[in-house]
């Protein structure tokens, strides 16, 4: 039977609309491994570009830093030195308590539990093993910035009171050091540590150097690829 003509266009476009959309389907299946392709090449240039600036802060930083270590060094390596040998063997049982021994006091602003403070320090375990210090050689490396939470619990307890300029050692009990978690050879579980501090004033870094931050079509990219909300990425 003979369609009306509304009808036959109904149906013709019934028709082209279930065309489209096969065609449509079939595009996205071939198109999005592509696009895929295509997203992660361009991932790929933009990640190189980034980690080259990483690169270029992470030496402009380090280069900083050597900058300060000599300076810094050239003040006080003559002063810290003279503690080197300070580290002897110890009998752990005997570390029950935190102990504070000042060896030399300071005329500084005065530091509390709650201070963050800039300091060189040798650290050795019960055996007098050093497994860490400000030496570097002939030198002192750049020294530590220490704030509550950041460092042992033992650290923070043990610079209460001290005057920055003062030189301080310090006994810390395990569950004030490391605990039950080992950090190594030279730290094994629940071992008492030993501390030399030398607490200075914190000194001028200069200018700051900004970290390069992502571009936001590198956070989308990586968002789209690892299937992630980019907000995730921010701050990045």
């Amino acid at each position: 039977m003979a369609t009306k003509q509304s009808q036959r266009i109904g149906i013709w476009v019934i028709a082209v609309a279930l065309t489209v959309g096969t065609l449509g389907g079939f595009l996205v299946m071939v198109l999005a491994p592509k696009n895929q392709a295509s997203d992660q090449a361009r991932f790929e240039e933009l990640q190189t570009e980034y980690q080259a600036e990483y690169a270029t802060y992470q030496g402009k930083v380090e280069a900083q830093n050597n900058e300060l270590a000599k300076k810094l060094s050239k003040e006080y390596y003559d002063t810290f030195k003279q503690y080197e040998k300070n580290p002897k063997k110890f009998n752990a049982d005997d570390v029950k308590d935190l102990k504070k021994k000042d060896l030399k006091k300071g005329d500084g602003k005065k530091l509390t539990d709650e201070s963050t403070f800039t300091a060189y320090y040798i650290g050795w375990n019960p055996k007098g093993k050093v497994f860490d210090s400000s030496f570097d050689k002939q030198s002192l490396k750049v020294p530590i910035e220490a704030a509550p939470g950041g460092v042992i619990e033992g650290w923070t307890k043990g610079v209460d009171g001290m005057k920055i300029g003062g030189v301080r050692e310090v006994t810390i009990p395990a569950d004030l050091a490391y605990g039950s978690q080992s950090q190594g050879d030279d730290i094994p579980a629940d071992t008492p540590l030993k501390f030399i501090i030398m607490v200075i004033p914190t000194p001028d870094k200069g200018d700051a150097i900004a970290a390069p931050k992502m571009s936001e079509e590198l956070k989308q990219l990586y968002a789209r690829l690892n299937g992630i909300d980019p907000r995730l990425l921010e701050d990045m």
